[in-house]
């Protein structure tokens, strides 16, 4: 205590001064520090801090472009873009998500459907701030009643997209297809910037396949936002390019036709202007709604169409492969007599029954009793079955196959249709391939009557009976009759490794005009298997009928329908064209387990030839 006596100024002030001294030097440091750092970020980082700052205020968001429409040959609007108000929850602005659900449900429906949709799309691929949609398709009225709350609720937005829509519904699911919201996986195959404000993509049919033209190119803008990510301004705008629009060959009348000829059985119908290769009509039926699809079906609602016992989602006229059954005659006949194993005056005698050397299977006609003495054009007419057993024999398995593989039969013919399946032709090397069995002579007579191991599908046939109806001439199915898209080009490429679409050149052409008159006797003479359905027509037709196993007969037992399942009855067939002399129209008619195919398919082709022809569609209007 003596050191420091109150009466020691000096030293009292020395340690003031040393004091100051250094809280000075303390304070010139920080500032020298705060200088530094002042200097590092207004000039040595000047450049990095306003990209960001910009970065902040400006914002780059891209534009969705709209999707090329889809329209009919007569220019009927076949797939739309219409408007939809959702109600939009943005997730970053989102504090409590079952207390904002529950607020709004007091003000607008909400069903758990819609809250289900919306948990599930929370995880999907979006960008920052964009509204997730909890309810569509709002109605004027709501739009009114959430816009006068929408002041309470900062994290909902009521907002306004072009959606796509099928005008025409069912009838045309299978071939325009739908779009859907596009996945993770289908994102990978994409460009992830002409995509990047992009929900919907293609998923079957026409949409599917032209998705790179109807899509279009996407466009940008520059926004000034606020803190908040409001959009205060545009600053700069870069329009999106809209997709093309595309015009089908479809007559949407005969497709409406088709479908209501079908009149609710399993089957397809498939019609193809000759000369064009044109497709006029595609229809699978049953069929579905693709408007379900598009802002997204509900489980219960898919899993009714999924596990349907008749398959709505199931193209049949794509995809169904089916024996062809008698009717694959016709260029069988002209097989024959082209390679010269039969002519026009061979002929047989029928018993109703056919038997191979050394064989002890009996292949029975469908006629009891037979048809008596038969050439080919009586064989046609009326669709022997032992006449055809004769002449597979004769021809064996190589010049059949070798014949029928230049209709297209086993290969993929159409241009723009990617779902098309390839059927099956069979040749000696393919079952010993796929069997491990040498090929039989009875598996000859099988293949003579579109029975065995080929398969057709219906748009197959119809390709085929096309070329029949050009005398040889091929002309490959297509949809669109645009030919300047890029698809049309890269699809021409590669079926070009495919099936050889070279013309069929006989060596006697006259053979042609021998077998259309049997086949226009099939139709127009009273011995005519589908003459009922040739009968009072205004022009001539050529068809032929077919009846296509399902179920294995015994050798001892009879087919009869009445004992056996409606799941177990032989498909119907038909094939044909018209007018005989100018062929505008080739279908290709399929009633799944119909029966017979004079009784099921036929009527509905000659009623698809009256309303191409005549005009004589049934449409709603029609009604």
């Amino acid at each position: 205590m003596e050191g420091l006596s109150l009466h020691d100024h000096s030293k009292y002030s020395t340690i003031f001064f040393w004091r100051v001294v250094v809280a000075i030097c303390v304070v010139l440091i920080l500032i020298s520090v705060l200088l530094l750092r002042m200097y590092h970020l207004q000039v040595v980082e000047f450049q990095k801090y306003q990209i960001a700052s910009e970065q902040n205020r400006v914002q780059v968001e891209p534009i969705a472009p709209t999707r090329g429409l889809i329209f009919d040959r007569n220019g009927v609007l076949l797939a739309e873009n219409t408007p939809n108000f959702s109600l939009g929850i943005i997730p970053e602005k989102m504090k409590d998500k079952d207390a904002l659900i529950a607020s709004l449900r007091d003000i607008i429906k909400i069903t758990d459907k819609d809250v289900e949709k919306f948990n599930r799309r929370l995880k999907e691929r979006r960008r920052p701030l964009e509204p997730v949609a909890i309810r569509n398709r709002l109605t004027e009225e709501e739009i009114a009643t959430v816009a006068v709350e929408l002041h309470r609720y900062p994290a909902v937005s009521v907002d306004a997209k072009l959606v796509r829509s099928y005008p025409l519904g069912a009838p045309f699911a299978h071939v325009v297809g739908y779009v859907a919201r596009i996945n993770e996986k289908e994102l990978k195959k994409v460009d992830a910037t002409n995509y990047q404000a992009t929900n919907h993509i293609g998923k079957l049919g026409v949409e599917r396949f032209y998705e790179s033209s109807l899509h279009g190119m996407v466009g940008l803008q520059k926004v000034e936002a606020d803190a908040r990510g409001r959009v205060l301004k545009v600053i700069e705008r870069v329009p999106p390019t809209p997709g093309k629009n595309l015009r089908l060959s479809l007559d949407s009348r005969l497709q409406q036709t088709a479908s209501k000829l079908l009149d609710g059985r399993r089957g397809a119908v498939v019609a193809i202007e000759p000369k064009t290769g044109g497709i006029l009509a595609l229809v699978s039926e049953p069929s579905f709604d693709p408007n379900l699809f598009v802002l997204g079906i509900d489980h219960q609602s898919y899993g009714e169409l999924r596990d349907s016992k008749a398959k709505p989602l199931f193209n049949r006229a794509l995809k169904g492969q089916y024996p062809p059954g008698s009717t694959i005659k016709p260029m069988l006949g002209v097989a024959g007599v082209e390679s010269g194993v039969v002519d026009w005056n061979f002929s047989i005698m029928d018993y109703g029954q056919y038997q191979l050397k050394n064989d002890e299977r009996i292949y029975r006609d469908w006629k009891r009793g037979g048809h008596g003495r038969v050439d080919l054009r009586y064989a046609v007419v009326q669709s022997c079955d032992t006449y055809f057993y004769e002449l597979a024999f004769r021809l064996g398995v190589d010049r059949m196959s070798d014949f029928l593989a230049k209709f297209g039969f086993g290969d993929l013919t159409s241009l723009d249709i990617s779902e098309a399946r390839r059927g099956l032709l069979p040749t000696r090397q393919w079952k010993r391939g796929a069997k491990g069995l040498p090929w039989f002579p009875g598996d000859s007579l099988n293949m003579g009557l579109g029975q065995g191991y080929m398969l057709v599908t219906p748009l197959q046939l119809a390709a085929a009976t096309a070329i029949f109806a050009n005398k040889g001439k091929w002309v490959r199915p297509r949809l669109t009759m645009d030919s300047d898209l890029n698809e049309v080009r890269d699809q021409i490429q590669s079926d070009l490794q495919g099936a050889e679409a070279k013309n069929i050149i006989l060596k006697n052409p006259e053979n042609w005009d021998r077998m259309f008159a049997a086949m226009k006797d099939v139709m127009h003479s009273s011995r005519g298997t589908a003459r009922a359905s040739g009968r009072g027509a205004k022009y001539k037709m050529a068809g032929k009928t077919g009846t296509a196993q399902v179920l294995g007969i015994a050798q001892d037992e009879e087919y009869d329908a009445s004992k056996i399942s409606e799941w177990h009855r032989d498909h119907a067939w038909f094939m044909g064209f018209a007018p005989i002399d100018d062929p505008q129209i080739a279908v290709a008619v399929l009633v799944e387990n119909g029966g017979g195919g004079s009784h099921a398919a036929a009527p509905v082709a000659r009623k698809m030839f009256d309303a191409h022809i005549l005009g004589e569609y049934l449409t709603e209007e029609a009604n």
